[in-house]
Formats: structure tokens, C-alpha cells, sequence
């Protein structure tokens, strides 16, 4: 991959993380005894019987958005390494270059298509 393109990725990576850390910083805030994990906030609404079954509601439903988004912030920044360290865009199973179609739909991939599906034993 040349530098044009390992630039390309890496802005579109950058981009991706900030739009994650915004979205997070919505719910969540980031706790400094977890190394910049985020910490879902609990709601409140009032006191209310209603309002503290939505509040429940509301913050497992954050909870699991915040353990989505965090593991794609885990493998922003870790592509983000890959590119500092030239190894951008290699298949961690098989070694082999992902195709760049791959890299475009979801830059921060870390296996070819043909290793992920033998991974999540698809077909």
C-alpha cells in the first residue's frame, strides 16, 4: 500500500474515533483510572416508579451501546498503530494484504474476509 493511500485511511480512521469519543461523551464519560475507557452515566429522571424503570432501561441500553462503540474505538486505534508501524492492511491470521474494497467498507479491519469467515465459522 502506498503512502497516498496509508494517509487516506489514517484520516479516515482519525475521523471515525472522534465521531466515537463525541457520541460516547453523550452517555458516557471517560474514566482516568481505566486508561480513557468510558464510564456510562446513570440517568435521572425523577422519582417517580416510571421514571426509575426508564431510568433502568435507558442505562442498560447505554451500557451496550458503550461496549459496541468502545471495541470499534479499540480497533481505530489499533489500526491507527498498525500504520505507524508498516503493518497496516495485513491479515493477522493468514499474513496475507486485505483488499482495500475491505479497508474501505471498514478501515480498521485486522483480518481478510476469508479468514474472518473461517474464524466466525461462516460459509
Amino acid at each position: 500500500m502506498d503512502k497516498k493511500q496509508l494517509e487516506e485511511f489514517k484520516k479516515i480512521l482519525k475521523t471515525r474515533q472522534l465521531e466515537i469519543e463525541q457520541e460516547l461523551s453523550d452517555f458516557a464519560h471517560k474514566n482516568k483510572k481505566t486508561n480513557g475507557l468510558f464510564v456510562s452515566d446513570f440517568p435521572d429522571y425523577g422519582d417517580k416508579d416510571d421514571d426509575n424503570a426508564r431510568e433502568v432501561s435507558t442505562y442498560i441500553n447505554r451500557l451496550s451501546l458503550e461496549e459496541t462503540l468502545e471495541k470499534e474505538l479499540r480497533d481505530i486505534k489499533s489500526a491507527l498503530e498498525k500504520i505507524e508501524t508498516n503493518k497496516y492492511g495485513i491479515c493477522k491470521y493468514c499474513g496475507k494484504e486485505i483488499p482495500k474494497a475491505r479497508l474501505r467498507v471498514r478501515p480498521e479491519s485486522s483480518s481478510c474476509v476469508v479468514c474472518k469467515k473461517k474464524f466466525k465459522d461462516e460459509k
